[in-house]
């Protein structure tokens, strides 16, 4: 069965962009902070729990990549979704995916201004702070408006500006590292390295937001599985690195240093230069986390309007530039909102429990997609071990889910009953 394509838009990412905008995307903020929720939990133990989450990301990556290998339209997961299953449940994970992006985007840059505020103190003002939330979304859009490269040029800046400090804190704080912080005095329990892992996979997602640009990926079926397992071996090696060395510095005392770990890791071998250059770095870090989701989330609102969920503007291609510029602009305007009245909450707690569902719903979405033969162009990626790595992945995600509470649930089931609603309205006064 072939795929359609999206028409006017500019197949100009391949496998080193893709690369470049999943790292950024998954690299954010929480690496500067949760190497010392690890600790509190498993000291020196801790990159156990890395490496579980490592596998469980596996597992869930290998039906990304296939379903990314097949379908080739605008809208990421929500369109592996749309046409494995129809477009009233893809219509779902569009709603799940934007819920998740939007409150998640906010949150961030709430914590960008924030961060910002510390470096220069005029920013901590109401008026000001809304200044430089305005002027980030504004920036950013007006960048992504101008073209599909330039927006993936500026991620792979991105990506390297928030890993150099990484990087340069590994590169010399693992030569000071006391061997004997490194030792396990005990092994740790499954339970303790199941809830600290609960924790740390959230440090991991944040993929499905770089392949939503599908309609512009060179030659999908070859680069969306590239991408995906080379940015997940990358991100999975630098925070094992990370996590040791700050643990060889700090020792038992990381876990008191919750707010800025790497901070005070570095301070101990680069002085207070080697502290302002880590918060730098979560800033830069914050920055790139923002501008990948411009490039990737607008288009699922794109996609929303090619489904006639949304109005038919959202599909607007710029004459010149060939990006979905009306929905970049749209998204821009709303999360510049949210990010002005918000802080980083619950929500950020909102938006993980409904990127888990999106992930289950994707590896049913890949299943489907695989039996009916769903082709874009290429060989597909097949998903070795037969029935063992969908349903390995399905238990995975729902255990996960299974740590959420009933309220946040709660929350998402409303979100999808009204949307169930208004889908329902658009459509029967489209049919009439």
């Amino acid at each position: 069965m072939q795929m359609t394509t999206d028409s006017g838009l500019v197949r100009a990412l391949g496998v080193r962009q893709l690369t470049a905008s999943i790292i950024n995307v998954t690299v954010g903020a929480g690496i500067f902070v949760l190497p010392a929720a690890a600790a509190a939990t498993l000291g020196a133990a801790a990159p156990i729990a890395y490496i579980v989450c490592a596998v469980l990301m596996a597992l869930i990556v290998c039906w990304f990549a296939s379903a990314g290998s097949r379908v080739s339209l605008t809208g990421g997961l929500y369109a592996y979704v749309e046409v494995a299953f129809g477009p009233f449940v893809g219509f779902l994970g569009g709603v799940l995916y934007a819920f998740m992006a939007a409150f998640a985007v906010a949150s961030v840059a709430s914590a960008f201004a924030g961060s910002v505020g510390t470096v220069w103190s005029a920013a901590t003002l109401p008026a000001a702070r809304a200044l430089a939330l305005v002027a980030l979304f504004g920036g950013l859009a007006a960048i992504n408006v101008r073209g599909v490269n330039l927006g993936a040029r500026l991620i792979e800046v991105a990506t390297v500006a928030k890993l150099l400090p990484l990087v340069i804190f590994i590169a010399i704080g693992i030569w000071s590292v006391n061997r004997d912080y490194l030792r396990w005095p005990v092994a740790p329990s499954v339970a303790q390295v199941g809830r600290t892992a609960i924790v740390l996979i959230f440090a991991f997602v944040g993929l499905e937001i770089a392949l939503v640009p599908s309609g512009e990926i060179r030659n999908p079926s070859r680069t969306v599985p590239r991408a995906l397992f080379l940015a997940l071996a990358t991100t999975t090696t630098l925070y094992l690195l990370i996590q040791t060395t700050a643990q060889g510095l700090l020792g038992p005392s990381m876990s008191t240093f919750a707010s800025a770990p790497l901070a005070e890791a570095a301070s101990r071998v680069l002085g207070s230069g080697g502290r302002l250059l880590v918060l730098l770095g979560a800033i830069v870090s914050m920055f790139g986390y923002v501008s990948g989701d411009m490039l990737g989330s607008p288009r699922a609102w794109y996609a929303f309007g090619r489904a006639g969920v949304l109005p038919a503007s959202m599909t607007w291609i710029h004459p010149t530039y060939h990006t979905p510029y009306v929905a970049i602009i749209v998204y821009a305007c709303i999360v510049a909102a949210l990010a002005i009245s918000s802080s980083f909450t619950q929500l950020a707690v909102l938006a993980n429990v409904a990127a888990l569902t999106l992930y289950l719903m994707c590896v049913a979405a890949a299943l489907e997609l695989q039996r009916r033969n769903v082709r874009a162009d290429g060989t597909p990626f097949a998903v070795p071990g037969g029935p063992i790595i969908p349903i390995a992945a399905a238990v995975v995600i729902l255990w996960l889910l299974s740590n959420a509470t009933r309220r946040e649930f709660t929350v998402e089931a409303l979100v999808l009953a009204v949307a169930s609603l208004l889908y329902s309205i658009r459509t029967g006064v489209g049919q009439r």
